[in-house]
């Protein structure tokens, strides 16, 4: 299980909570855990979001590797300007 910290304006979608855990090896498995184990996530992952793992930026790989200890962290898409 991996741990995902959430942004807080994320966090209304999952109960207040501000981590949840879920199984997955890589960017794109924990993406569809997320969207499988908190289906109101889904409109939001779908718009697209930031992920930070180990304090590094994920751009769009999705395969990037995951260990159970990372942190990740989700937030609202960042963008550029």
């Amino acid at each position: 299980m991996v741990e995902v910290r959430l942004w807080s304006g994320l966090r209304p979608l999952v109960e207040g909570r501000d981590s949840v855990a879920v199984e997955g090896r890589t960017v794109g498995q924990i993406l569809t855990a997320l969207r499988r184990d908190y289906p109101a996530l889904g409109p939001t992952l779908d718009a697209g979001v930031s992920v930070a793992v180990d304090g590094k930026m994920i751009a769009s790989s999705l395969t990037e590797p995951v260990g159970e200890d990372s942190e990740v962290v989700l937030m609202a898409r960042l963008k550029g300007g």
